[in-house]
């Protein structure tokens, strides 16, 4: 101590401004184990210092400010959850945990921390029922992942889960081979072959991509293959996937293959309704067979059963190239009764055509009549018709 106060007396001497220094160093030479204590004590006045290692320079510890992050609501709930999941839960427990969510990225949480624990394993139930979170959730990526993990044989199968599967892919762009191949899977399956909603969702799609004549007879193969199968294994049928069918082959112009599907709808205990007719009808006009298409109209216009707008306007179109304007008419007039409108081209088709046969004030006549028929024909459309009978009127 007595060195200390020298070597301060001598510092004030010389420097007054090392006054500070100097006082600070004495002052840390004077404290004691108990101010120290007491300094800690009045700072922290609930800590615990035995949950703390001494210092270095000390054998009496001075604990840090705790620092504690705040839960996000996520985490929260996610604690809930696992919580309340008793120890050795089975799927069944994972399952209504899981559609008890709303939030699919919670559901997903729960589903991979459950995967994780010691004697627990998902079955195809937790599968089907995060997937379908997954996707009505708008995670497609998350979904594709476990479309994967299923294929490689993550857990047992079941025809609702390749099914859920099936229709995920088909309804993404660059899923649509996945698709087939979970179809391939399922047939070699033993106990879960395909069911009449797996071919309704293969046709389905395939007919989607019917948007080109080029491309749909790159497609009308699978299409073959596909009812060939499904016959051979025993799935019978529905109306509506016999009329995608009927469309398919109508559609690449193949129609004595789809009036022969279309005849045996009978056998499988269906009935033609208003699409199957107009397939048939559009496929034949289509293919240059006006007279049969008529005759197809004639029948199902007995059924009661009304047709398409587009068949209506491609048989008047076809009657009306072939001459039969009287027809032509007749079909325009039922069109018209039924409040369906012909497009400007199916118009101008049966107008001008009249023109050119000398028969332009019948063509007049009827441009007023439909005018007066017709609510939804605008004022342009009038015009844009009655200038092109005139213009050919003149010539």
């Amino acid at each position: 101590m007595s060195m200390s106060l020298t070597y301060l007396l001598t510092c004030t001497s010389k420097k007054p401004k090392s006054l500070f220094s100097a006082f600070s160093s004495l002052s840390f030479l004077q404290i004691t184990k108990s101010s120290l204590c007491l300094c800690t004590m009045s700072s922290l006045p609930s800590a615990d210092n035995s949950q703390f290692p001494p210092t270095e320079n000390s054998d009496l510890s001075v604990p840090p400010i705790p620092r504690t992050r705040t839960r996000t609501p996520l985490e929260t709930q996610f604690e809930t959850w696992t919580q309340n999941l008793k120890p050795g839960f089975t799927p069944t427990d994972v399952d209504a945990a899981l559609r008890a969510q709303s939030d699919p990225d919670l559901a997903l949480d729960i589903f991979r921390w459950t995967a994780q624990q010691r004697n627990y394993k998902h079955n195809h139930v937790t599968y089907l029922t995060m997937i379908k979170t997954l996707i009505d959730g708008r995670r497609y990526r998350h979904a594709e992942t476990l479309v994967e993990e299923v294929m490689a044989g993550a857990c047992d199968m079941s025809v609702a889960l390749y099914n859920s599967m099936i229709r995920f892919c088909c309804n993404r762009k660059f899923l649509f081979n996945r698709a087939f191949d979970v179809y391939k899977k399922m047939l070699k399956s033993d106990d879960c072959k395909p069911t009449l909603e797996t071919y309704t969702l293969l046709l389905n799609s395939l007919l989607r991509r019917f948007n080109k004549l080029h491309v749909c007879y790159v497609y009308l193969h699978a299409v073959k293959s596909l009812t060939k199968q499904m016959k051979a294994s025993g799935v019978i049928p529905d109306t509506f996937v016999l009329n995608m069918i009927v469309k398919a082959y109508a559609t690449c112009l193949e129609v004595d293959e789809a009036i022969r599907v279309f005849r045996e709808m009978g056998l499988y205990g269906c009935y033609p309704n208003a699409y199957s007719y107009s397939y048939v009808v559009k496929g034949l006009c289509e293919k240059g067979r006006v007279e049969q298409g008529l005759g197809f109209y004639k029948e199902m216009k007995g059924k009661l059963l009304v047709p398409s707008g587009s068949t209506y306007m491609i048989l008047i179109c076809s009657l009306a190239i072939e001459g039969r304007f009287e027809e032509a008419i007749e079909v325009l007039f039922d069109m018209l009764g039924q409040s369906r409108a012909p497009d400007l081209l199916t118009y101008k088709t049966v107008l001008e055509g009249l023109c050119r046969e000398g028969k332009s004030d019948e063509a007049f006549e009827l441009l007023e009549e439909c005018r007066k028929r017709d609510r939804l024909m605008s004022q342009k459309t009038y015009k844009t018709l009655l200038n092109s009978l005139h213009f050919l009127n003149q010539e």
